[in-house]
């Protein structure tokens, strides 16, 4: 039975020239038949899929991709698409929020944990332009409209990020679940579309100066979405 790692190193094997890590992992590879030796003029050793290798992959791809949910689909969607704009994103994360649950006149602070979609930043080494972006999906009507009359969740999105999205998709029919109308003033709104995605409304933009440390360790501490040629490329078996 091949395990998750077994398939990230066939992925590496493809992508690399086929030098030998000589481990356990290995062995099992050449066992099953999926890579195969090959030595070159010089007498050095490299590692090769076989046709049963590149096959597997592809099973398994494939597999991967129709057991995704539509929320599953969407979230990749929208981290690949940041990606692209060259902004490093997390996927999936637990980060802390401070949020007033008071008024303006007798605030309460409280702490909560917020888990956006997509978080990202831009790559870069001067604080003050990382430019924080949260983006939250949303695949069903009814979860949207619950999570809109939810203003902590909001407040603390808000809170940890300058600029935050609603990214809307598609329901059975093809229409969008909701539109700008659905989405409070202070969120951006983006519908996932045929052709991508497409910005209904830009999210206000609010001053941003430093990230607290605590969301640094946070983001130290979890793997960012791996860029297509760091090897296990978007490989979620």
């Amino acid at each position: 039975m091949l395990s998750r790692r077994h398939l990230t190193r066939l992925r590496q094997m493809y992508r690399s020239a086929g030098w030998p890590c000589q481990d356990q992992l290995e062995i099992d590879l050449l066992a099953a038949g999926l890579l195969q030796q090959q030595t070159d003029p010089q007498g050095r050793d490299t590692l090769r899929l076989t046709p049963e290798g590149i096959a597997t992959l592809a099973q398994y791809g494939e597999s991967n991709r129709q057991l995704r949910t539509p929320h599953e689909a969407l979230v990749e969607q929208v981290a690949l698409h940041m990606q692209r704009q060259g902004r490093i994103v997390w996927r999936g994360l637990a980060l802390r929020a401070s949020i007033n649950q008071g008024t303006e006149d007798e605030p309460q602070p409280a702490w909560v944990m917020a888990m956006p979609d997509v978080f990202s930043v831009r790559n870069t080494t001067v604080e003050g332009y990382l430019e924080p972006v949260v983006h939250e999906i949303k695949v069903s009507r009814a979860d949207l409209l619950g999570d809109v009359r939810n203003p902590a969740k909001r407040a603390a999105y808000l809170a940890m990020a300058p600029q935050v999205y609603y990214v809307l998709g598609c329901n059975a029919k093809g229409a969008p679940i909701g539109g700008v109308d659905d989405i409070p003033l202070e969120c951006g709104v983006m519908i996932a579309s045929a052709s991508g995605l497409d910005v209904l409304r830009p999210a206000p933009q609010r001053p941003f100066e430093k990230m607290r440390f605590d969301v640094w360790m946070a983001l130290a501490k979890a793997s960012p979405l791996a860029r297509p040629d760091d090897g296990d490329e978007q490989l979620a078996f």
